[in-house]
């Protein structure tokens, strides 16, 4: 290399501990400077340990590189994120379910089981397959088997079975008659699930981008309370998210009188109080951005690709591009009128002054 110096000559010069005063300052008459200048080989001496206290940050000058270690972060991402509320922290369903399909793919591989026939299909040059869900307005049944999946892996990869008496249904029963102890066991299979709440979405006629924001609602619940969704409260917690979610992002919103016609043995009180707890343990936080709506979304579409969930792919043309295009015109306008209204939703002080005194009487 000539007589150039490199900054990996000498361990001093390293950009990360910047520099040294008095006798740290490197030695021009070092045996390293003087086989450099003499273009002969020399073995660089072994640096001795440099304590933290002879760095001296603060004396660096005008051409000093700070290290991008020390450099320090965002105060929005000095803590750990809630993926609820902030749009780039990654779903904690989504990584629950990572572990599962790791090894669900590595048992396949070990056990040479074939993928099956590939049905999948890939956009060309020419024609785009696209399914009948877009972000801003969702295939309800294709959405649920999602978000349902979703719930699955949360009670399947649970840390524990932490939970409030409100949302165990051993002391608040859905229904009159007695539910066997061995019910409570056993984790309920993703199907039990899908079909508990495709009958509340199809029987109070709510949206799919409902079942989002209940999603977004239960992980947000699930880390703001410090519990665990399990077989003995997930049809609670589940109901909870949706009855605050209906409420608040459905246009035409279900009271908790027509819910009860649903649920015929759970009574008005019981959703009532149910719906405080959640909304006081959210810290009345019911806001959902749309950066962390749409994460949750695709995060969703990727759970089904990666467990293979079987969605109908078609060909757009060109008047599925117009209706796509005209959707997204309305749902735009459509989700800035629901953001406005949720704020100026029933869920005032009054309201809440109004349940409790209702529930002292009752009481």
């Amino acid at each position: 290399m000539g007589n150039s110096l490199s900054c990996c000559l000498s361990p001093n010069a390293s950009p990360k501990l910047g520099r040294r005063r008095g006798s740290a300052e490197p030695d021009c008459e070092s045996e390293v400077y003087k086989a450099a200048a003499g273009n002969a080989v020399a073995v660089a001496p072994v640096a001795a340990t440099v304590e933290p206290a002879e760095l001296d940050f603060a004396g660096g000058e005008g051409h000093h590189l700070q290290h991008i270690s020390d450099r320090e972060m965002p105060e929005d991402l000095a803590l750990e994120p809630n993926p609820s509320d902030h749009p780039r922290a990654s779903t904690i369903f989504l990584s629950k379910s990572q572990t599962a399909v790791r090894q669900k793919r590595k048992s396949n591989h070990l056990n040479h089981v074939s993928p099956g026939q590939l049905t999948k299909k890939y956009n060309s040059c020419s024609t785009i397959f696209l399914d009948d869900s877009i972000v801003r307005q969702p295939n309800l049944r294709t959405t649920l088997k999602r978000m349902t999946l979703a719930i699955y892996y949360h009670i399947k990869n649970r840390a524990a079975d932490r939970s409030l008496d409100i949302f165990d249904e051993r002391l608040h029963p859905l229904t009159r008659e007695k539910i066997p102890e061995e019910y409570f066991e056993h984790d309920p299979e993703h199907e039990f699930i899908y079909r508990f709440v495709y009958t509340l979405f199809s029987a109070a006629l709510l949206t799919a981008d409902c079942a989002v924001v209940t999603l977004v609602y239960l992980e947000r619940l699930l880390t703001y309370a410090e519990i665990d969704i399990c077989p003995t409260n997930w049809k609670r917690i589940v109901l909870g998210a949706i009855l605050l979610a209906s409420r608040l992002w459905d246009d035409d919103a279900v009271r908790d009188v027509e819910y009860s016609q649903i649920l015929k043995d759970v009574t008005v009180e019981d959703m009532n109080e149910m719906e405080r707890h959640v909304l006081e343990l959210l810290h009345f936080n019911i806001n959902v951005p749309f950066s962390v709506y749409a994460k949750y979304y695709f995060d969703l579409r990727s759970l089904a690709h990666d467990n293979n969930l079987n969605v109908l792919f078609t060909p757009l043309t060109k008047q599925r591009a117009r209706n796509y295009e005209a959707i997204s015109r309305l749902c735009d306008d459509e989700y800035k009128d629901v953001c406005r209204a949720a704020m100026r939703r029933s869920f005032s002080a009054d309201h809440f002054i109004g349940i409790r005194r209702s529930n002292a009487i009752l009481s």
